[in-house]
């Protein structure tokens, strides 16, 4: 059950698509909503925010104020109605202040919105959101596009069906009812890691039997790469959504390897759900 929404927001049109989306999911799980606002502020204030002081600088009043009059504007948006949102300020870096409030506040998914990158700001910057892709233990939900009406229909988990992968396949599929949707689990075939259908639908076999899981297909697609196989088999069906779990690497492994869960949600144009092994 999803009971715990954390909605980081800068107040941008990304961050309200990923709102309207959170709003709907709390409709029908009668879920409360902990929005999110991040104040980095210069590194003076920080220390003297998170000091105690008794007698905040008048520079931190003043964010802290206009925060909290975008917050009331937010609030008076009709799609929050007869739903619990509680508003909430951090005063660490974005990556830090979203993953410490989902611990904090127990919830159970996080979603946010991502407008994605490419070439050079996507090597040397990335987003927000593949930063908490990687590092976050909760679930986490990407929007990219505004999403007045977050009906999705056919939600697409990419697997290897490994023993590893098992809790975040359940995740997945619990997920996929919560907003009715059909799960269709897709194994993507490539040159490097090929295997015969024989082998792959025994292993897919083997896997689902073992889970409490109905109402959901199960496919081979072939092509060059995991990623792109991901993003064209979702294409093919005309799916709602994707899913994927992520190791959440790190450091100079991150660098050398890559992370398919950050590539499929910055590159996807459809919301992204990722799970972490």
């Amino acid at each position: 059950m999803i009971k715990n929404i954390l909605v980081p927001t800068d107040f941008s049109r990304q961050a309200e698509s990923a709102l309207k989306v959170a709003a709907q999911i709390a409709k029908r799980n009668d879920s409360k909503i902990f929005l999110l606002h991040i104040l980095e502020l210069p590194i003076h204030l920080t220390d003297l925010m998170s000091s105690g002081s008794p007698a905040p600088a008048p520079e931190a009043v003043f964010f802290m104020k206009q925060a909290h009059k975008k917050f009331e504007e937010v609030l008076q948006q009709d799609y929050l109605q007869d739903i619990e949102v509680i508003e909430t300020v951090s005063f660490e870096d974005v990556m830090h202040g979203i993953i410490n409030s989902s611990t904090k506040n127990n919830v159970d998914i996080i979603i946010m919105g991502s407008h994605g990158s490419t070439g050079f700001e996507e090597l040397f910057i990335g987003s927000n959101a593949e930063k908490i892709v990687r590092t976050s233990k909760k679930p986490v939900l990407v929007i990219k596009e505004d999403c007045d009406i977050f009906e999705i229909n056919d939600f697409v988990y990419a697997t290897n069906f490994d023993d590893e992968d098992k809790p975040c396949l359940q995740a997945a599929y619990e997920f996929s009812k919560s907003i009715n949707a059909k799960l269709h689990l897709v194994w993507i075939n490539t040159a490097n890691g090929f295997k015969t259908t024989h082998e792959t639908e025994e292993k897919m076999n083997k896997m689902t039997s073992s889970l409490s899981i109905q109402n959901h297909t199960l496919n081979i697609y072939n092509d060059i790469t995991v990623e792109k196989g991901i993003l064209n088999f979702a294409n093919s069906i005309n799916a709602g959504m994707i899913g994927i779990s992520t190791h959440g690497r790190k450091g100079i492994s991150h660098f050398i390897n890559g992370s398919l869960g950050e590539d499929v949600v910055n590159h996807a144009k459809r919301p992204v759900l990722t799970f972490k092994i």
